[in-house]
Order: structure tokens, then C-alpha cells, then sequence
């Protein structure tokens, strides 16, 4: 075989518009669409926090143990209140369950009684967690003195929301002489501690729920507004928000419609630590004596009544302890995974 027959057998084909197929316009579009669908700052963050399988426990728990004590006059078995003397101290009483100290069993001097049936306990009368020295159901107790827990809590966060948003944001936004002074007023609040304005709220007001918010209202706040003022301080030399100005708009609406969105996750995490902050606070009240009057019960109260008789009848206060407990570490757990989720960078 010659050269040139050799190289008319090798050669490639002719190239014709034949083999070619155009492209449509909806196909080119099908092919620049991106795949994963787009999301916003709080779906993603959403999406991120799901995967926290510790802070997703914790918020299952809160949500239980808060829609319990929201439903308490309709799930409690008894009045939190009724006083029933001859059924005092009762060991818990669960039924079906045939454990020592959850089957109303007692062992005095080695021999195991039924105090049920030493109290001519009706049968179908049962206290799931005892009763007190005043024959008061302990369960019932727990789930309305949680409730009264965690309003004021909810209630200190809202305070601690309101004033130290608008007030370290203010401080943020004007800066100069303004920021100036309003950080010196924090000084000054700072340096108060909260039990001495406690005390002068008892001096004022007539101890209970609303002295106590008053306290926590004054003085939780404080850190909320530095945060939020050293967060304003960082975005408002940003770009956006020097375009914002110069195309006119108000300080108000920029301080409210572009500052505030972007401190919408430190918000919230600050506010989640501020909750488990304020149960131990009014607990710490109560056990002191100065916090939540009787007959009303919170947590704090409980836990006096408990500590009392805890080398007798120790799980008059290991309950309200546990409960207790169980709500600030979900809370500061959930808080964590918050502050993971909306800000991925802090766990690195």
C-alpha cells in the first residue's frame, strides 16, 4: 500500500453542521440552575442546629417540661395547695410499680411498712412523688411551681430582650458623647448587686412574682446591652450600611431594618443564657426566704421545704433539685447549639 493510500485510509471525517444538534434555550437553562435549593440565614441556621442531636434533646425536654407545667391545672392529680394533714410525708406511690421507695413502702427500725395502708390511704389514691409535711402532693406542687419558674424567667428575658436591645443599640448607633455616657449608667447599674436592689423592691413592693421580675428587670439587661452595643459598634462602619446612608435613609430605619436582623442570632443566644440565669436567681430567692411567699410553690420554695427533712425524707427535695437542674442544663445546652448553628465559625 502506497503513502498516499495509508493516508486517505487515517484521515478523520469530514466535520458537517449534520452532526451537531442545537441547544434550546430551556435546556441551557436546565443546566445553569443550581441544584441545591437556596436558603435564608435562619433556614440554614435551622438546618445546622437539626444536626446538633444534644441541642435537639434539650429542646425536646424544654418543650415537654414547659407545655407540662402550662397544662398543670388539667394534668395535676392534685390541688398544689390542699392541705391533708393525716397523709403527711407519704413516700411516692406509683402504681404497678412494685420497687422500694416508688411502691409507698417504708423501713422503720428494719421492718419494711406500707405507710399507705398505716394512713388508711383510700386505694385508688395514689401521690406519685409523695406528699410534704403538710400532706400536700409533691407532684402537683412541682408542676405548678416549674410554671411559676419559668414565667418569670420568660418574663426577665423579655425585659432583658426589650431594654438591653434598644439601649446597647442606641448607645452602638449614636457613639460619641451619647455612647459615652449611657456606658458610664451601665457602670454605675452594674455595680449594684442584684440582691441589694432585690431587697429594696421588698422594701417597696410586697414580696412575690411582681417584686422579683422588677429586680431581674432592672438589673439582666446589663450585659445584653454591652453585647448588642459592641455588635452595632463592628456593622455600622460596613458597606451596606454606608450605602444605606447615602442613599438617605433614616438612622432609625437602618438602625432597625439593617443593624438589628444582622444581630438577630447573638440575640437570641444571649437571651437563652439569660433564662437558665434567672431560674437560679428566683431560686436562690425563694431558698433564702425572700422570694415567693406562701402558699404559692416555685421551684426555689420547694427545694427549702426539701432541704429541711432531707436527711429524713430526701426526695421532698431531690425532685424540685432534679427538675431544676435538668431545665438549666437543657437551656445552656440548647444555647450552645444555637450559638454553633448561627455562627458555624465559633467551633473551629
Amino acid at each position: 500500500m502506497s503513502e498516499n493510500e495509508l493516508r486517505n485510509t487515517t484521515a478523520m471525517p469530514t466535520v458537517t453542521k449534520d452532526l451537531f444538534e442545537s441547544a434550546s434555550e430551556s435546556s441551557m437553562q436546565d443546566k445553569e440552575k443550581i441544584s441545591a435549593p437556596s436558603l435564608s440565614f435562619m433556614a440554614d441556621s435551622w438546618r445546622r442546629l437539626k444536626k446538633n442531636k444534644v441541642a435537639m434533646v434539650s429542646l425536646v425536654i424544654l418543650i415537654i417540661i414547659t407545655m407540662s407545667s402550662l397544662l398543670a391545672p388539667v394534668i395535676a392529680p392534685h390541688d398544689p395547695n390542699a392541705q391533708t394533714v393525716q397523709y403527711a410525708n407519704m413516700p411516692p406511690k406509683i402504681p404497678g410499680i412494685d420497687i422500694n421507695g416508688l411502691n409507698g413502702t417504708v423501713k422503720q427500725n428494719g421492718v419494711v411498712i406500707d405507710k399507705y395502708e398505716a394512713s388508711n390511704v383510700p386505694e385508688d389514691v395514689y401521690y406519685y412523688l409523695g406528699t410534704d409535711s403538710l400532706g400536700r402532693d409533691l407532684l402537683s406542687r412541682i408542676l405548678y411551681g416549674t410554671r411559676v419558674s419559668l414565667f418569670i424567667a420568660f418574663m426577665a428575658a423579655l425585659f432583658n430582650l426589650t431594654l438591653g436591645v434598644v439601649y446597647g443599640l442606641t448607645s452602638g448607633w449614636l457613639g460619641g458623647k451619647v455612647d459615652n455616657i449611657m456606658q458610664r449608667i451601665l457602670e454605675i447599674l452594674s455595680g449594684v448587686p442584684n440582691l441589694v436592689v432585690v431587697i429594696l423592691m421588698l422594701l417597696v413592693l410586697k414580696p412575690g412574682i411582681s417584686s422579683i421580675i422588677i429586680a431581674l428587670a432592672l438589673t439582666e439587661w446589663l450585659s445584653m446591652a454591652r453585647v448588642v452595643r459592641a455588635q452595632t459598634l463592628k456593622l455600622k462602619n460596613q458597606e451596606y450600611i454606608l450605602a444605606a446612608r447615602t442613599l438617605g435613609q433614616s438612622p432609625m430605619k437602618i438602625a432597625f431594618g439593617h443593624i438589628l436582623p444582622n444581630l438577630a442570632g447573638v440575640i437570641i443566644i444571649q437571651v437563652m443564657f439569660s433564662i437558665p440565669s434567672a431560674i437560679f436567681f428566683e431560686a436562690f430567692l425563694s431558698f433564702i426566704g425572700i422570694g415567693i411567699p406562701a402558699p404559692n410553690a416555685s421551684l426555689g420554695t420547694l427545694i427549702n421545704d426539701g432541704y429541711k427533712t432531707f436527711r429524713f425524707l430526701p426526695h421532698l427535695m431531690w425532685y424540685p433539685a432534679g427538675i431544676m437542674s435538668v431545665i438549666m442544663i437543657c437551656f445552656n445546652l440548647l444555647a450552645d447549639g444555637l450559638r454553633d448553628a448561627f455562627d458555624p465559625k465559633m467551633r473551629d
